[in-house]
């Protein structure tokens, strides 16, 4: 048997979780959410609403975020592996600007706690499924992003886990997203509620 694991990144406000979960001859259960628990540990994360997404091995997510209503999200890959990373866009934090990224996988059942205020992107390192569980509800009118390749960020993408960089599958929408500069001179509307 697994019990919860918070592990606060360095990251402000950022946490990487270990659910629940217990096995027996029957199979397995898994606990991802408990309100109470998370409360417990200092984690006040309501849900609003739960989706998931199904993506191709070489898909990359750009890093996404909602402007208005900003999202803290509870994400999990139940299906296949995820290279999820998460850079922090909050002017005030100490930790504006930096990125950490993780492996969600499947097997590990490791699940990342984004705060609202936060870019979140990933690269489908295998098929997958990724859950999304988020404290406020989706707004297409707010959704927003920045580049995923854009350098001044600096993320260190595992392309060579999908062969290489040619490999990727980049929607219409991510291929057009603002770079890191242009985003931060309109920093200002990412504030606005």
């Amino acid at each position: 048997m697994q019990k919860w694991n918070f592990q606060k990144l360095e990251l402000k406000d950022a946490y990487l979780i270990d659910p629940f979960f217990s096995e027996d001859i029957r199979g397995g259960f898994l606990k991802d959410y408990s309100q109470e628990v998370f409360a417990q540990n200092g984690i006040n994360h309501d849900l609003k609403e739960v989706f998931y997404t199904i993506s191709k091995k070489g898909v990359i997510r750009a890093m996404h975020f909602q402007s208005v209503k900003q999202q803290a999200k509870l994400v999990r890959c139940v299906k296949g592996a995820v290279y999820d990373v998460i850079i922090d866009l909050r002017k005030s934090s100490p930790t504006f600007m930096q990125w950490k990224g993780f492996y969600l996988t499947e097997e590990n059942k490791k699940e990342l706690l984004v705060p609202e205020g936060f870019g979140h992107g990933y690269l489908v390192i295998e098929d997958s499924i990724v859950s999304y569980k988020c404290a406020e509800k989706f707004y297409g009118e707010y959704d927003g992003g920045i580049r995923f390749d854009d350098p001044d960020m600096g993320i260190e993408w595992p392309y060579d886990l999908i062969g290489s960089k040619a490999n990727l599958i980049v929607s219409d929408k991510d291929k057009t997203l603002p770079s890191l500069k242009e985003f931060l001179n309109n920093y200002e509307a990412f504030l606005k509620e």
